[in-house]
């Protein structure tokens, strides 16, 4: 299946996944502040609690979830901003198309598979 820019429901599937993205934000944030208050009652003394390890892991991994959401949401809305723009399909360092496949696989990718390549060797 060959994804084109002007592809019909495309900007409706991107502001759903705008909207679901929002609501996991909204989520995560919630078990992060439910975190950090239960941390207040107890032993700040992660060192030796033995229960301090398991808060500051659950913690470092909430807060990573929430990033990994708030990445996501900037890149759709970057692609529904490149749909109003009329440069959606183009990659946002070189310019080049994107293809099809990837476009396909990850409808707000902002990079052609070469350029994201090359990000992720840095």
């Amino acid at each position: 299946m060959e994804v084109i820019p002007d592809e019909p429901g495309l900007l409706t599937h991107l502001r759903s996944e705008r909207d679901a993205t929002l609501a996991r934000i909204r989520a995560v944030s919630s078990e992060f502040d439910e975190i950090v208050a239960g941390s207040r009652d107890s032993n700040a003394d992660d060192e030796h609690d033995p229960e301090g390890s398991t808060i500051a892991f659950e913690r470092a991994r909430t807060a990573a979830l929430l990033e990994g959401a708030r990445v996501r949401l900037d890149e759709v809305d970057r692609a529904i901003a490149r749909m109003a723009e009329g440069t959606y399909g183009r990659c946002e360092r070189c310019g080049d198309r994107i293809s099809a496949e990837r476009l396909a696989a990850r409808r707000a990718a902002p990079w052609c598979v070469r350029c994201a390549a090359g990000q992720q060797r840095r």
